[in-house]
């Protein structure tokens, strides 16, 4: 992968974060509250399947997962979470096509689901359609009530970043801090950007926030502090960052950059 991402796999990966959210059946959709008596015997069915195969997703157990999702559609075709949960089920096995059919279907179902929006979003942003991911994700943010808000902001403010728009990256991954700021995967995205415009005490305020507990911090996190420091001009800050660095991620891609000396890559 290009080093030029690198520090925003975070993000992306912490949607294991965005793909266990995503899975929640449910979409943000209709001010009606539906009961157990309002279901079918057949959607009472889909949805105790579905929820298996969420558990099944989050747990890594793909095949499983998606043996599950095929029965809940089996009891319910038109089950706009099951299609979504199956698009996220074929994304990560590399199987684009019927990913984004099963995106496109939960949404001719139900168009103002937020999470099938946020889903396909996501989805389209990891295929470098930056610009449709981007509509995907305001349309999931303008949904009323949509509780998942800071998750949406921070997926938008990652695509926005990958695609260059610095700006607006800065803007959602802001706003998604305002929402959600014990949030470490956003402070780190945030602090990437704010140092990619050139905003090092900026910066360095949000991914202090991240490396101040040893169990959020990580190889990207403390690289990126020692990057700030050396463009603020604290050769001394470039070492407390740079040791645990190299005592704790010795085989990783940042330690080896650490040791070569190449901050700037």
């Amino acid at each position: 992968m290009n080093r030029r991402w690198g520090s925003f796999v975070l993000a992306a990966l912490s949607c294991a974060a965005l793909l266990g959210g995503c899975a929640a059946p449910g979409g943000t959709t209709s001010s009606e509250i539906r009961t157990a008596s309002d279901q079918s015997d057949s959607e009472k069915r889909a949805r105790v399947r579905l929820e298996l195969a969420s558990a099944y997703f989050g747990r890594g157990q793909t095949t499983t997962a998606l043996d599950e999702v095929k029965l809940a559609l089996a009891a319910k075709p038109d089950l706009p979470e099951a299609l979504s949960l199956r698009g996220l089920i074929y994304a990560s096995l590399g199987e684009s096509r019927l990913a984004e059919e099963s995106f496109q279907r939960a949404l001719q179902l139900r168009p103002r689901d937020s999470d099938a929006l946020h889903n396909y979003g996501w989805f389209l942003c990891q295929g470098r359609r930056f610009d449709e991911a981007d509509r995907l994700f305001a349309t999931a943010l303008e949904v009323p009530q949509y509780a998942d808000a800071s998750r949406s902001l921070l997926a938008r403010g990652v695509c926005q970043a990958r695609a260059g728009h610095w700006g607006e990256a800065e803007r959602s991954l802001s706003r998604s801090y305002e929402l959600d700021p014990a949030n470490p995967t956003t402070a780190m995205n945030l602090g990437e950007v704010l140092y990619r415009r050139g905003e090092y005490e900026r910066a360095r305020f949000y991914v202090r926030r991240v490396n101040m507990l040893p169990e959020q911090s990580n190889a990207q996190s403390l690289w990126l502090a020692a990057r700030i420091e050396r463009r603020i001009g604290n050769m001394s800050g470039i070492e407390e960052f740079a040791r645990p660095l190299r005592e704790r991620f010795p085989d990783s891609t940042e330690a080896l950059l650490l040791q070569r000396g190449q901050f700037d890559d």
